[in-house]
């Protein structure tokens, strides 16, 4: 296990602290999910929070959907590393949010209902394109609650000196039982609610470290920069291209790969997807894209501090606990610094303070991820493909319930192997799988009239299969040492991310299986779908024929 190697930064004055603050960070997100439990009397309260939330309310929500522990820990550590390359992290994630605001948005909240198929089933033949709606759901939800998962491995590993696999193999079981707690008493409303207070701790957490750092270096950003390429040891050349994406044909196809990924894959986030549906009006859904944005880009812009911050701050040569953690360490360990430094009271608040942040930010992540995949298999295959909309609502509560737990159960099963991969990373496949396979069909149908089910389908299932089988056959699976079988070689992919080839097939599958058939009637309905997307008129009633 990459975190292995960790030594013990809690002592035993101060470890009393930290566990206190990780306890009160899981009380309130419980007593929230309680509260909201209570509240849910509908599946609409259950699906879309009652669509009770403001453009305010849901841009904060987003925002603590979007920041994740890709975000804190991946992102900075990435930085930490690698400097200019990391960056691009920050770059792809925050430019993503214009391609969703441009394109998705306001269109999916006022064609859909509850789930991403209940806009392509509206023109659609129901079967076909709501099973595979969901089977990309699962397997883009699953893609991205593994990096959460592997975040707070790392996070309960390096705060209280585990170096014990097994321990950290508990920390991940224990974040999945929470989840499917949250996710199968509070619905969307806990889940929403705990996203905001989330995204209100993150950030004036990120704020506060961002500020001690730049008073560190006189709030000079270029004087931080220097101290960063000087303590990397790589000079000028980690402020340049190159660290983690060299200057062969491979690399820079990688990094091509990476992001497209990165640019087009938010726009085909389930999870992101569903939030439009949580707002009254289609105004509201647009202004909470907008507040998302203001949040997310000034976040991406502090996580530039906190990466060369680290780098200039803290220990991330060979060895070193950033560098054994494959970069997962260095918000926290930053903020130790900055606080006094190892064994000093401000350095031990800090670190638990910016460590209990960073478990909220995993626990708000994970709930939405698991409430958006159960969601799919109740809504899409079991009360409208199983039970051709027969279903009560009693009956589909049950089976969303029981479908939190299944999901958690896999992805804890995946997350325990997966502890050796940076966890931004990790959300870069997901990204990737998400716009092979989601993107594709969200575009056509909105805007081409000849698109039909085959053609949908085609393009979920085409683009699916295709990220999925390249990232079993890249370096991802196999053949170094930070794959999930380190000890075998079967990658013929050369590129780490599927993006580059797997996102194209998705938009060439969905071309192909359109023009191999004719469905009238889907050509019929694209004008009332046109209609409803552009105005909302009976949105409500958008997920049925």
């Amino acid at each position: 296990m990459t975190t292995a190697l960790l030594v013990p930064l809690a002592t035993d004055d101060n470890r009393g602290l930290t566990i206190g603050l990780f306890f009160v960070v899981v009380l309130i997100t419980l007593g929230i999910t309680f509260w909201a439990s209570r509240q849910n009397k509908t599946a609409a309260d259950y699906y879309a929070g009652g669509r009770s939330f403001s453009g305010f309310q849901n841009g904060l929500a987003i925002g603590g959907d979007y920041m994740s522990a890709a975000s804190f820990l991946g992102i900075s550590g990435s930085i930490a590393l690698y400097g200019y390359d990391g960056f691009l992290y920050s770059i792809g994630f925050l430019v993503a949010w214009l391609v969703a605001l441009l394109l998705v948005a306001e269109l999916l909240r006022n064609s859909g209902r509850y789930t991403m198929a209940d806009q392509l089933a509206y023109r659609m033949r129901q079967t076909p394109v709501r099973s595979a709606a969901a089977s990309s759901t699962i397997v883009v939800s699953i893609f991205y609650l593994l990096a959460q998962m592997v975040g707070a491995g790392s996070l309960v590993g390096l705060l209280l000196g585990v170096s014990d696999p097994a321990v950290k193999n508990l920390v991940i079981i224990g974040v999945g039982v929470l989840m499917i707690i949250y996710v199968t008493l509070g619905g969307m409303k806990g889940t929403t609610w705990v996203q905001i207070v989330k995204a209100v701790l993150l950030m004036v957490g990120t704020l506060l470290i961002t500020i001690l750092v730049l008073a560190q270096f006189h709030f000079n950003l270029s004087e931080l920069l220097g101290a960063a390429a000087e303590k990397s040891g790589k000079g000028a050349a980690f402020l340049q291209p190159g660290q983690l994406y060299g200057k062969d044909l491979t690399a820079k196809f990688d990094f091509l790969s990476l992001g497209l990924a990165l640019v087009l894959g938010t726009a085909g986030l389930p999870h992101i997807l569903i939030r439009f549906y949580t707002t009254p009006t289609a105004n509201a859904a647009r202004k909470s894209v907008l507040w998302a944005i203001g949040l997310i880009g000034a976040f991406y812009l502090m996580t530039l501090v906190l990466g060369f911050g680290a780098a200039a701050l803290v220990d991330t040569s060979k060895g070193s606990q950033i560098a054994t953690s494959s970069g997962n360490a260095a918000s926290p360990l930053l903020a130790q610094a900055v606080g006094g430094g190892e064994g000093t009271l401000g350095g031990a608040v800090l670190l638990a303070l910016i460590s209990a942040v960073a478990f909220a930010t995993i626990l708000a992540v994970v709930a939405g991820l698991t409430l958006t995949s159960a969601s799919s298999v109740a809504h899409d295959l079991y009360a409208s493909v199983i039970k051709k909309g027969l279903a009560s609502e009693r009956s589909e509560m049950i089976v969303v319930r029981i479908a939190a737990f299944a999901i958690g159960a896999v992805a804890i099963a995946l997350a325990i192997p997966a502890q050796r991969l940076n966890i931004a990373f990790l959300v870069a496949l997901a990204f990737a799988v998400a716009a092979s396979a989601n993107l594709p069909a969200l575009i056509f149908n909105l805007f081409w009239r000849r698109f039909n089910t085959l053609g949908a389908t085609c393009s979920i299932y085409g683009g699916l299969a295709a990220a999925v089988i390249l990232v079993i056959f890249s370096p991802v699976g196999s053949g170094t040492a930070t794959s999930l079988a380190p000890d075998l070689n079967f990658a013929w992919f050369p590129l780490r991310n599927p993006g580059l080839v797997s996102i194209p097939f998705g938009f060439l599958c969905g071309i192909v299986g359109t023009l191999l058939s004719r469905d009238p009637e889907s050509e019929r309905r694209y004008d009332e779908l046109s209609v409803r997307s552009l105005t909302g008129a009976g949105a409500e009633k958008a997920s049925g024929h």
